[in-house]
């Protein structure tokens, strides 16, 4: 599925996603530099009823959210971790817990890896498109 979609319009991938995804998922969202990840996560989880801010992991690698409908949200940044370090973490145990875990920056290499223990991984392409956002959604 493709949609094309300005920063206002998010709520249609929203409301895309929302149909199409059962209540655990495993999500990478895969883009350059500002291409709208960060944004797309907090627009879901504002449609999750998650409360305050949500903000890159950058740092902390992950961020859990408990959302008003009982639902756990999970937003992982992988940009500074190789699959290496993820694994020696045991990071990828997280994705035991139920709830949507929106990754950034993953890898094909942990794509590969999460598919071949059973998993299911969604990908969320976005790319500039004039003064827009186009997201190719693989389910």
């Amino acid at each position: 599925m493709e949609i094309t979609a300005s920063l206002n319009e998010l709520n249609k991938v929203v409301e895309y996603l929302q149909t199409v995804l059962p209540g655990n998922a495993i999500i990478f969202l895969r883009g350059d530099l500002a291409a709208g990840k960060t944004t797309l996560i907090q627009a879901i989880a504002k449609n999750k009823g998650v409360e305050g801010d949500v903000t890159s992991p950058t740092f902390s690698l992950q961020q859990c959210y408990g959302a008003k409908d009982g639902s756990n949200f999970y937003h992982y940044d992988l940009y500074r971790l190789d699959h290496e370090e993820f694994m020696q973490m045991g990071l990828f145990e997280e994705f035991e817990k139920e709830g949507w875990h929106m990754v950034e920056w993953g890898s094909d290499t942990l794509k590969a890896f999460l598919e071949g223990v059973g998993y299911n991984v969604v990908i969320i392409d976005i790319e500039p498109h004039n003064n827009a956002r186009n997201y190719r959604i693989d389910v």
